[in-house]
């Protein structure tokens, strides 16, 4: 018989090594000017996957699209990679071997709209889009999800790759170990979800965050994704904040909330990271055995990014460059080794 706790620490935190195969690590060293305030538009989001994502977004952004447009087309990207394993298409199964995802949005108006435990649909954050705009909720989940998408006309597919089966099977024989955070550093590999956020040149703001989940989660489990406040938030007077990782730790700091407050009390966005891990760290126990990365973005154009574990990567769009770089972390070693 199966620990359950030990399960559930164990499986969750294999469920956020997805495997997005990708030479962009190899510009990680770079560093950004934080503190800086960059010219807008800008464009930030999390991963190496942030990086194609950050280019869909400001081809919309250059064409004359709205930032909220941009936020969605920017996430689609990876949503619809089969060789990304933590969003989308591909995505990571459940410990029934069942692609669940999440997704939120939010825009400058104030107005939020989100999907969890949604099967079936490629693009769960044209579905949270959907939610916001054309009803009065902001969540809508499991079943009443798919029934709501496929009557908006979106189309449903089976999102399960054999690729995603094999790479699940891996994941379920390992189920009764702690792997190694921030497993992509080892194998030029990044992962998890895209969050992603940006400001346009009339310096409104907006953002999305989606992804399928840990792999092997249990049958039901929602992460902090499609929860406003936890994975995403944005405040079009202050500014706007997304997170990833172990979605449990930032569920319960609300974490991009929590960011975005800060940085209404004066924090700059970089401060304001450091302060809502910080919080992570004293308040959430086990947090040395996971990853959090933080991203904010300000009204003016500063950027801010922080984690627990060193080994987060973020891409930033700005001044004509979309470039990766390795953030700050709060710990300088890997902790759970």
């Amino acid at each position: 018989m199966i620990n359950r706790r030990k399960f559930l620490e164990s499986a969750a935190a294999l469920g956020i090594i997805g495997a997005l195969p990708t030479k962009v690590l190899k510009a990680g060293n770079s560093k950004t000017s934080l503190g800086k305030s960059y010219k807008l538009p800008i464009i930030l989001s999390t991963w190496s996957h942030g990086i194609g994502a950050n280019d869909e977004s400001m081809k919309v952004l250059e064409s004359g699209g709205s930032v909220i447009d941009a936020v969605e087309k920017g996430v689609m990207i990876p949503e619809g990679d089969p060789n990304n394993h933590s969003v989308g298409l591909g995505g990571y199964p459940d410990i029934t071997g069942k692609v669940t995802l999440d997704a939120s949005i939010m825009g400058p108006d104030g107005n939020a709209g989100g999907v969890c435990y949604l099967e079936n649909i490629v693009h769960p954050i044209s579905v949270a889009r959907k939610v916001m705009e054309d009803t009065p909720h902001v969540l809508l989940s499991g079943s009443g999800a798919l029934k709501f998408a496929l009557e908006k006309g979106i189309k449903e597919e089976d999102l399960l790759t054999e690729e995603a089966i094999k790479g699940w099977k891996e994941v379920l024989k390992k189920e009764n170990k702690t792997p190694e955070i921030n497993w992509e550093e080892k194998h030029n590999e990044l992962h998890d979800t895209i969050g992603l956020i940006a400001i346009d040149t009339k310096s409104d703001l907006a953002g999305a965050c989606t992804t399928s989940g840990l792999a092997a989660k249990l049958r039901g489990r929602v992460g902090d994704s499609p929860i406003i406040g936890a994975g995403l938030y944005v405040d079009n007077e202050i500014g706007a904040a997304t997170a990833t990782g172990m979605g449990e730790l930032v569920m319960k700091t609300l974490g991009s909330f929590l960011v975005v407050e800060m940085m209404r009390n004066g924090a700059s966005p970089q401060e304001a990271c450091e302060k809502a891990i910080k919080r992570i760290v004293d308040k959430v126990l086990n947090h040395k055995k996971y990853q959090i990365g933080l991203l904010a973005l300000s009204k003016t154009g500063e950027i801010g990014a922080y984690s627990i574990q060193p080994g987060f990567y973020y891409a930033l769009f700005a001044e004509g460059e979309n470039k990766l770089f390795k953030a700050k972390s709060y710990y300088k070693i890997h902790t759970n080794q």
